[in-house]
């Protein structure tokens, strides 16, 4: 009885397939002989081709051809064996071993040239003990080992070196697979194995040295029909189940699709790179349908390291193949940006990190709730601090204002200075949506091209920023200083005020420059601060200012988009003066909370173990600062009491001025505003540990991707800028004998370069720049 996948085999190559048989059966220049067995196949052939019953009919036939054949070829083998003839058959080759003694000049055989490839070839003459020299069918001749040998052709005894090419395409003209599963539905019957001669009886109706090869070529090629059995070094192949063989044809018409699919996304690819900048397809085109979104992610991901799965990697790596180019991060990411998927000045970053770039409807619904129902708890119990001229000074493009300072001073000549912070407690509760939200951030995402904040934008800058003239809820830290600029005393309040003057730094420093007699009270801050600085400096504490570049980025998209440098001396009197007033309060915070034991995260940062004398001979500024910053040891987290910050010279502090901004300052103002209502705290020391680890990784984060970022884009400055411009440079230190760390004084960059014989630490020189490439993180500098 038939199996199914039988019967549906031979219905799928009867006729068509012995209508091949039928030419080759009688075609006189292949040298085939018209045997009884050639007739009776030709005979068959031309039965079944006029829709007789294909392949089938040798099932029908009382005796199968099968047998037929089978029994013939016995017979021949009678008839050879009383021939004498130098050339052993092709059974006697499955009983001997390939070696030294079968192997003799003149032979025509198929030899493994390497796992891919196997090529045709005459025997010469021995090379060794073992080896043989061969000429092949390319015209080489080379030296093989007998268990490269892969097929003897039978039948030839002296074959001529010139022929090689014409009897590979004989065989080539007389090879048709489609015959194969004929023969496989009859063998699979009878439960046969065959040699390549028996396959060649059976196919071609014929043993001769071509049809030979040809069945061999099928048998030794076919990876669905037949399984290869290894018999004392010539090959017996039996045909495989019909369940492998159903399994083996899926997986090939799978591999076919997947083929199809392929050539087609390439083609996709192909076409959008050809296409100008402007009239590329868009991203979002790339992700309409889902066979092509699965390739262009999977191409993504592979271009940022980001592969979830080994097939991820594999549809990436056959992509690229395709394309021609390397299989690596780096001609992914090249692609991407040809074909329009990437801007050229794409933030890899971003996508490894996988930023939240963007809030939930769940979240937006909840700011726009928030924004439209809130109401003050506090409204109450805060303090009417309007009368204060109230100075709020950030850099020029800041979004989220959550800090200003006031100054007055008392009749006993004292300073008494507030620092007023945002209070976005007052419509933020713990564990609410939105507060989850800004935990899972962990802090806003400052970058030159985009800021991405931690609270809703609209809910950020609408109601919990402090705005120029309108009231605005704060938490106002009170300080009186001592003249010699420690704390007399303190207070924190709940708080109304109305900012008087929204200034940059650039502003600031301006006024503090005019001295005008109407803002006595911006040089009254001016004042607590210098005192504040060298009360600190007193008890230790480390200058460590820079000089800091920023850099803002206009339409990023755009093949050359408008950057805007700015550098910041953390030295300028406007930026000492607000950051002291925020380690002030820091300080009276962390004070504070250890008064009232009062769990919060007290920040602290021990002394590195050198002293810093052992710097005393550097300059002032950058070069001081940058050899502090080298030796310093990592701050700690303590969440029970404070904890000494050696650096900043207090006893304790907490980051308490930016809760819009840092989600760790917002825990601490939940704690104190809980506190001062004279409510139960809403979290334990515990509670702020385990967060805090959550958060702080996240922090890191941005922190690496605020970096890489900030140096991506001073390096696209540089590339800009004309190759014979001359950039000042301060020495920083020596990295190994002339090799130098420079600070580009102009730039605010980092960078390496060789400096000449008699240079010192502390030493300006003049530099170009050679070469700046932003994606290889590359700058190369030489002195003038």
């Amino acid at each position: 009885m038939r199996t199914p996948m039988a019967s549906r085999a031979v219905s799928g190559c009867s006729a068509l397939a012995f209508f091949h048989l039928r030419p080759l059966v009688f075609r006189g220049s292949l040298g085939l002989s018209r045997s009884p067995l050639s007739s009776r196949c030709g005979n068959l052939a031309l039965r079944y081709g006029d829709g007789g019953g294909g392949c089938s009919g040798w099932a029908r036939h009382g005796h199968s051809l099968v047998d037929s054949v089978m029994e013939e070829l016995r017979a021949r083998r009678r008839i050879r064996a009383s021939v004498r003839m130098e050339l052993p058959s092709t059974k006697e080759f499955s009983e001997v071993k390939l070696d030294k003694r079968t192997l003799q000049k003149g032979l025509l055989l198929e030899f493994r040239k390497d796992s891919q490839k196997s090529l045709l070839a005459v025997a010469q003459k021995p090379d060794g003990k073992r080896n043989w020299m061969v000429y092949d069918q390319n015209g080489i001749m080379s030296s093989i080992k007998p268990q490269q040998v892969t097929y003897i052709v039978p039948g030839i005894e002296d074959f001529d070196n010139a022929d090689i090419a014409d009897f590979v395409q004989r065989a080539h003209d007389l090879l048709d697979p489609a015959i194969l599963e004929c023969a496989w539905v009859e063998l699979l019957e009878k439960n046969k194995s065959v040699t390549a001669e028996e396959l060649a009886e059976i196919i071609y109706g014929s043993s001769d040295p071509l049809e030979c090869y040809c069945a061999h070529l099928l048998l030794s090629r076919d990876e669905m029909y037949f399984n290869v059995i290894e018999s004392r070094g010539s090959s017996v192949y039996e045909p495989r189940p019909t369940i492998q063989v159903e399994e083996l044809l899926h997986r090939k018409h799978v591999k076919e699709a997947s083929e199809k699919e392929l050539e087609e996304f390439v083609h996709l690819l192909m076409s959008a790179k050809s296409m100008p900048p402007q009239s590329k397809p868009p991203k979002s085109s790339w992700l309409t349908e889902e066979k092509v979104r699965r390739k262009i992610l999977s191409l993504e991901a592979y271009a940022i390291d980001a592969c979830k799965s080994d097939e991820q990697r594999k549809i990436a790596g056959n992509i690229l193949k395709a394309m021609g180019v390397p299989k690596t991060t780096f001609a992914a990411v090249d692609l991407l940006i040809d074909v329009g998927y990437f801007p050229v000045h794409v933030n890899l970053d971003l996508l490894k990190y996988n930023i939240r770039t963007e809030y939930s409807n769940e979240v937006l619904l909840a700011a726009e709730d928030l924004l439209a129902h809130s109401s003050d708890a506090d409204e109450k119990i805060r303090k009417d601090l309007t009368f204060l001229k109230v100075y709020a000074i950030d850099v020029d493009e800041a979004d989220e204002l959550d800090d200003a300072l006031s100054a007055t001073r008392l009749s006993d000549g004292r300073i008494r200075v507030w620092i007023h912070v945002a209070d976005p407690t007052c419509l933020v509760k713990p564990q609410s949506i939105i507060d989850k939200e800004a935990m899972r951030r962990g802090t806003s995402i400052f970058l030159p091209t985009a800021t991405y904040p931690m609270f809703p934008e609209r809910l950020a800058m609408e109601r919990m920023s402090l705005q120029q003239g309108k009231l605005c809820r704060a938490v106002s830290i009170s300080v009186t200083l001592q003249p010699d600029g420690s704390i007399a005393d303190y207070s924190i309040d709940n708080s109304i005020i109305r900012p008087t003057y929204m200034l940059t730094y650039e502003s600031a420093s301006e006024l503090l420059h005019l001295n005008l007699e109407e803002e006595a009270e911006l040089r009254l801050l001016s004042e607590a601060a210098n005192l504040r600085l060298q009360w600190r400096r007193n008890q230790g504490a480390i200058d460590t200012a820079m000089i800091e570049p920023r850099i803002k980025v206009a339409n990023p998209g755009d093949l050359e988009p408008s950057i805007t440098l700015y550098i910041e001396d953390q030295a300028n009197p406007t930026m000492r003066l607000v950051s002291e007033m925020m380690i002030l309060c820091g300080e009276v915070v962390a004070t504070f909370g250890s008064f009232n034991n009062i769990p919060l995260p007290y920040r602290g940062q021990p002394q590195s173990n050198i002293s810093t004398s052992a710097f005393a001979h550097l300059p002032e500024g950058p070069v001081r600062s940058s050899a502090y910053v080298r030796i310093m040891r990592a701050a700690e987290l303590d969440f029970r009491k404070p904890i000494r910050h050696g650096v900043l010279g207090v006893p304790g502090y907490v980051q308490f001025t930016s809760p819009i901004r840092r989600y760790i300052d917002l825990l601490a103002h939940y704690q104190v505003k809980a506190f001062l209502k004279g409510e139960p705290l809403p979290f334990t020391a515990g509670d702020l540990e385990g967060m805090a680890f959550l958060v702080n990784m996240h922090v890191k984060v941005a922190k690496r991707l605020h970096s890489s970022s900030l140096r991506y884009w001073l390096l696209e400055y540089l590339r800009r800028q004309p190759r014979e411009r001359r950039y000042t440079a301060l020495i920083l230190r020596f990295i190994k004998d002339r090799l130098a760390a420079l600070l580009l004084v102009e730039v605010g960059i980092q960078a390496s370069s060789m400096v000449s014989v008699g240079k010192q630490i502390g030493d300006e020189i003049e530099v170009v720049m050679e070469e700046a490439h932003p994606r290889d993180d590359v700058l190369s500098l030489k002195e003038v």
